[in-house]
Formats: C-alpha cells, structure tokens, sequence
C-alpha cells in the first residue's frame, strides 16, 4: 500500500503537477518566451541570409539585419500588447457582469453554482451544500471559477506581455545577427547555417518538454523547416541580387 502523504489532513501535492504555487502560469510564460526568440531567429536569419546572397558587404547586412531586429521587435511588443490588452478587457467586462448578477439576485446565482457542482457529477444535496459554503466565503470567487475560470489575480498583463515578447524576440534575432557579421566573409553563411540551427533545435526541445511532447520530433520538424527557410531566402538573395546588379 502507498504511503499517504499528507499535510493537517489535505493530501499534499505533487511538485510537477501544472497547478501548484503558479507553476501552469510560469510554463504559459516561458513558452511564450520560447516561441518569441524562436521568431526571432527565423525572421532576423532570414533576413540577413537573403541579404548575404546578394551582396559581401558587411554594412549592407548589418542594416538590413538591424532593421529586422528593430522591426519585428516593434510589431511583436504592439502584437502582444493589443492582443493581451482585448483579452483583459473581457476578464473586466466578466468580472463587472457576475459582480452585477450576484447583487442582483444572489438566490439565482447560488442556485445557478449548485446546478454547476451537480453537473460536474456531484449529488444535489452535497452540490447545494457546496455551493452554499463557497458563497459564504467568497462569491465572487466562486462563481468566476467555476462559471468562467477565472481568477482575479491572474487576470492578463498587457505591458508584461509586450516586454517578454520584445526581448524573447530581440534575444533570439541578435543570434544571426553575431553569427553572420563576425566570422571572415567566406565563412559567413555556413557560420549562420549552423548556428541557426542549431538555436531551432535546442528551442524545439525546450517547447515540447514544456508541452509534454516529444522533444525528438520536435526539433527535427524546427530544423527541416528552418533549413528550407534559409536555404529559399538565400538562393532568393542570390538570383535577385545577381539580376539586379
């Protein structure tokens, strides 16, 4: 028989359970931050790679590079923001009508968070009894949990979510960017081949053991689709830059 482990008579948690102390929030957040930097990469390599393909001036493909960096960093904040920011206000547009609905007519309510509980399999005695504790403790609470999901002190960060976006984004793009502007001209763009890839592959792991998948797969398919990538924007580069010239 397993051992109990418990703590005052609440069975204790388990330390990798999504859940606990945050940690579900935490993950949102670094994966996020993964995806951000993994743009990064992909738009900035792509950029400066094209840029290489026609043209060995290093000036030419630090501007291009920074102007990418810059660019993708501006959109990727403002993207974030706009979208965060909407997804706020319908947490605070949901927060104002359940406020108003329990002024309102608090017995509908409470006969509305027991019809939940009932749902969710518990008997009607036992769902109106929970019910009823939860409204004498907290009944804002309760009904944005269990109606809506929501907690007020988790409520969505548009300016934290903006800066994360930018800097993941601007992170990962300063890795071409120092790949193809410090090696020797002829070895510049298997120097960012290599270095990209690389980066795709350890971002690919680092999502799927966020997510639970397997990593193997998943940097595979980051690094097939990023090698075709660069590989299109370089022979791009190169034919258009060729032609123009």
């Amino acid at each position: 028989m397993a051992e109990e482990n418990t703590t005052g008579g609440v069975p204790a948690t388990h330390d990798d359970e999504p859940h606990v102390g945050g940690i579900a929030s935490k993950l949102n957040w670094l994966r996020a931050g993964v995806l951000g930097a993994n743009d990064g990469i992909v738009s900035v390599a792509g950029i400066v790679i094209g840029v290489a393909g026609a043209t060995s001036a290093r000036g030419a493909i630090f501007t291009a590079g920074l102007a990418g960096l810059v660019a993708g960093t501006v959109s990727m904040a403002l993207g974030e923001y706009v979208s965060v920011s909407s997804q706020r206000d319908t947490e605070k547009a949901q927060l104002r009508q359940e406020k108003r609905e329990l002024a309102e007519d608090p017995d509908q309510e409470l006969a509305e968070l027991a019809a939940i509980y009932q749902a969710k399999g518990l008997s009607e005695q036992t769902a109106a009894a929970v019910a009823r504790e939860l409204t004498e403790h907290d009944a804002l609470a309760a009904h944005l949990d269990a109606e809506l999901n929501l907690d007020p002190s988790d409520f969505a960060k548009p300016l934290q979510a903006a800066s994360a976006s930018a800097l993941s984004f601007t992170l990962g793009a300063a890795l071409p960017m120092l790949a193809i502007l410090l090696p020797p001209q002829p070895w510049r763009v298997p120097v960012t081949f290599v270095a990209v890839l690389m980066a795709l592959a350890i971002a690919g792991i680092v999502s799927a053991r966020i997510g639970g998948s397997p990593p193997g797969r998943a940097a595979l398919r980051v690094v097939l689709g990023g090698a075709t990538g660069l590989a299109f924007t370089y022979a791009i580069g190169h034919f258009v830059g060729t032609a123009v010239t």
